[in-house]
C-alpha cells in the first residue's frame, strides 16, 4: 500500500469518528477482533465493587425477622447471589423504608436498625467461626427484647450456612462484652433457646417446638419455640408431646394440629419418624388440606433433631392406606418454616 492510499484511509476513519463517536469506535473495533459480544449483568461482590455474571441467580436464603408480639420469625426470601453471600443476606435485614413496606405486609419488622453498616466479615471455614464488625448504629434499639432478637436473629441467620456454626460480635472493630441491656456478645454465639418461652420453668431440658402465629389474621406464620421439658434429655418424643399438648395458654400461638387429635407414640426406622395419632371421628383429617398443614407442623418440629430424615403419619397403628385415608403423606421434612 502506497503511503497516499494509507493517508486517505486514516483520514476517512478519523472523520467517522467525529461524525459518530462511540458508534464508530464499536465499528472500528469489529473490524479488528473476532471476539463475539455476550449480554451481562452487573452484580455486587462482598465488598461492594462490581463482577460481572452472564445471568442473574437468585439463592434460598433464610432471614429472620420479628413479629408484634416479639418472636423472632425466619422467612425463606430470594436474594441475588454474590460472593460473600451470608454478608449479602445481612444487609437484606437492614431497616428501611422498602424492607418495611415490604414485610408489613405480612406482619414483620426488621431486627437490624437502619444505617447499620456492615463493615467486615471473615470466616474460618475449619473452625466455623463468623466474625461480623458493624458500624456504631447496629445499637440504635430501644429495648431488651428487640436487643436479644437482633443477636440471636443474627447468629441465626448466619448459621444457616453450612460453613458457619458460630459467631463473633465486633462493633467499629472491637469485640465488646456486653449490648446496653445487658446481652452477652463477648464470646462467639452459637443457636440458642430462640424465643424461649416459660423462662420461670425448672425444667432439667428444652426442645424447640413449632407453632403458628399471625399479627392480621390474613397471613400466617410458624414461630420456632423453645420450652422446657422435664426429662433430662431432650427427645422426639417430648418435642412432639409438648407440640400435640399446644402452645402456652398466655400466649397467642397456635398449632396446626387439629382439636381432638392425641400423639399415642412415635418410633424411629432408618432416620423415617412414624408418628401414630388418634383422631377419633375428626373428620377434618381427612381433608387433604388439613392433613398436609399437621404433617408440616410435625415435620417443622422433628427437622429439629439432625437423624431424622423422613416422616410417616399412622392413624391408630395403620397407614394412611390401611385407615382407608386418601390423603398424601410427605415425602420429606419441609426445607422451609414460611416462604415470603
Amino acid at each position: 500500500m502506497s503511503i497516499k492510499k494509507a493517508v486517505v484511509i486514516i483520514l476517512i476513519l478519523a472523520l467517522g469518528l467525529s461524525i459518530y463517536g462511540c458508534k464508530a469506535t464499536d465499528v472500528v473495533k469489529n473490524l479488528f477482533t473476532d471476539e463475539e459480544e455476550t449480554d451481562v449483568d452487573i452484580v455486587r461482590s462482598d465488598q461492594d465493587e462490581l463482577q460481572v455474571s452472564n445471568e442473574a441467580e437468585l439463592r434460598d436464603t433464610v432471614l429472620y425477622f420479628q413479629d408484634q408480639s416479639g418472636y423472632l420469625v425466619p422467612i425463606k426470601r430470594q436474594i441475588p447471589w454474590e460472593e460473600g453471600i451470608a454478608k449479602a443476606a445481612l444487609r437484606n435485614m437492614i431497616d428501611s423504608v422498602a424492607l418495611r413496606e415490604d414485610i408489613g405486609a405480612i406482619g414483620l419488622e426488621p431486627i437490624i436498625p437502619a444505617g447499620t453498616q456492615i463493615r467486615g466479615m471473615a470466616i474460618d471455614k475449619e473452625t466455623g467461626l463468623c466474625k461480623v464488625d458493624f458500624s456504631k448504629e447496629i445499637m440504635n434499639y430501644n429495648s431488651k427484647t428487640e436487643e436479644q432478637n437482633l443477636v440471636k436473629g443474627i447468629v441465626y441467620t448466619l448459621t444457616e450456612f453450612p460453613t458457619i456454626s458460630k459467631v463473633q460480635f465486633m462493633v467499629e472493630g472491637k469485640i465488646i462484652d456486653s449490648l446496653k441491656f445487658g446481652t452477652k456478645v463477648g464470646k462467639p454465639l452459637v443457636r440458642k433457646d430462640i424465643n424461649l418461652i416459660d423462662t420461670a420453668s425448672k425444667g432439667k431440658s428444652k426442645v424447640v417446638v413449632y407453632f403458628k402465629n399471625t399479627a392480621n389474621g390474613e397471613y400466617e406464620y410458624y414461630v420456632p419455640v423453645t420450652v422446657s421439658v422435664s426429662v433430662p434429655q431432650a427427645n422426639i418424643l417430648t418435642a412432639l408431646q409438648k407440640l400435640f399438648d399446644g402452645p402456652p395458654v398466655d400466649t397467642a400461638l397456635y398449632s396446626d394440629i387439629p382439636e381432638g387429635v392425641k400423639l399415642q407414640g412415635v418410633e424411629i426406622k432408618d432416620g423415617i419418624a412414624y408418628v401414630d395419632i388418634y383422631y377419633g371421628n375428626n373428620a377434618k383429617l381427612k381433608d387433604g388440606v388439613t392433613f398436609e398443614k399437621m404433617a408440616k407442623n410435625i415435620g417443622l418440629t422433628l427437622g429439629e433433631f439432625e437423624d431424622i430424615t423422613g416422616v410417616e403419619i399412622l392413624f391408630d397403628g395403620k397407614t394412611l392406606e390401611e385407615a382407608g385415608i386418601k390423603v398424601k403423606q410427605p415425602e420429606t421434612l419441609p426445607v422451609f418454616a414460611n416462604e415470603y
